[in-house]
């Protein structure tokens, strides 16, 4: 197997492969991501805590806080800091829902979504200049329908949401 790395960025590189599969040559081209934490956190009120986020090119879109791993970072020690970060508040508890790769025929990119409790605000959010967050408060069954109808688009809160209302059987 040869491996040449065709573009290098931030968060994301691309790799070529070339390797033998069955006996046959083929090429792959491959995304390296470092993977990313998502959380779903519910406030005092049983809302569910969402961001409003300029995603290019999609525009503002409502998701699950979330972001990317640093160089040898835990997942659950990045959703700690990414729920801070996108939303103010901290988590007193993390717990595992679920990991799952997004886009398994070209990205190595791996999502650990993690459910948040005992939620306080403490910080006022200090985005970075890139950054378009606007905090969101939602009940989950509105959610679901928003899921339902096609007005939640981002995979990572939709997987979040429809396992943790399966586990809880509110679907």
């Amino acid at each position: 197997m040869k491996k040449k790395t065709v573009y290098k960025g931030k968060p994301v590189s691309i790799d070529v492969y070339n390797l033998t599969i069955e006996g046959r040559k083929v090429r792959r081209e491959l995304i390296q991501h470092p993977g990313a934490a998502a959380i779903l956190a519910f406030d005092e009120n049983g809302k569910v805590i969402l961001v409003k986020q300029h995603r290019f090119p999609h525009g503002y879109i409502l998701e699950i806080p979330a972001g990317t791993l640093e160089k040898r970072e835990k997942p659950i020690n990045c959703a700690y800091r990414e729920i801070i970060e996108e939303t103010g508040y901290e988590a007193k508890k993390m717990t595992k829902l679920i990991s799952y790769f997004p886009s398994v025929g070209y990205n190595k990119e791996e999502i650990h979504i993690f459910v948040a409790s005992g939620l306080k605000k403490k910080f006022e959010l200090e985005l970075d200049n890139d950054e378009f967050i606007t905090v969101v408060k939602m009940d989950i069954k509105k959610l679901i329908g928003m899921i339902k109808t096609g007005k939640i688009i981002d995979s990572k809160t939709i997987c979040a949401v429809m396992v943790y209302a399966a586990k809880k059987k509110l679907l």
